[in-house]
């Protein structure tokens, strides 16, 4: 298991969709690899949980990725950012209609008394989760992968950087 640091960031932040952000934002950083038990039970980081602390549901938000063979997660902050978002688009166009099923696949996970979700048979199945899950911080947000497939994807993305020259926009000055 490798330790990281998860904080709350200070400001406003915006994701990919260009929601505005939460005065206290949870920001998920590292990777980590816990087993799933048979009842789909797996431990969340902790420092995940300590990143969660104060938000109004006491666990994680949690929906197949759109894109990726993957799980997709993070506070209930993040499910209403994905609202607002919705919001902005015209109600009946074809990407409002696409991108809405998101909510509809998301699925509340409280904590036990041992910081542990389960999660359901369908979330499993997306992404192809056997004896152990990573989770893999992404900023606002988390996801939730087998291992072999996150390591595959992660070498996929190295490269795909490395022959597209990608880099980070520079950050604009706080007004």
């Amino acid at each position: 298991m490798r330790r990281a640091a998860c904080a709350r960031f200070p400001g406003t932040l915006s994701d990919v969709a260009g929601v505005l952000g939460d005065p206290a934002l949870a920001l998920f950083s590292s990777t980590y690899f816990n087993k799933i038990d048979r009842k789909g039970r797996v431990s969340v980081p902790a420092a995940f949980r300590a990143a969660l602390n104060g938000q109004s549901f006491a666990g994680i938000v949690v929906f197949p990725s759109p894109k990726l063979q993957a799980l997709d997660a993070g506070g209930y902050d993040r499910l209403e950012d994905i609202a607002k978002s919705l919001d902005g688009l015209p109600e009946f166009s074809d990407e409002h209609e696409a991108l809405r099923s998101v909510l509809g696949e998301a699925e509340q996970l409280p904590f036990d008394g041992e910081g542990r979700v389960i999660l359901s048979q369908a979330l499993i199945d997306h992404a192809g989760i056997g004896e152990q899950v990573a989770f893999v911080g992404a900023g606002r947000s988390f996801q939730i992968w087998e291992p072999a497939r996150f390591q595959q994807h992660r070498e996929e993305m190295r490269e795909r950087v490395r022959q597209r020259g990608f880099t980070l926009p520079p950050r604009s000055p706080a007004t």
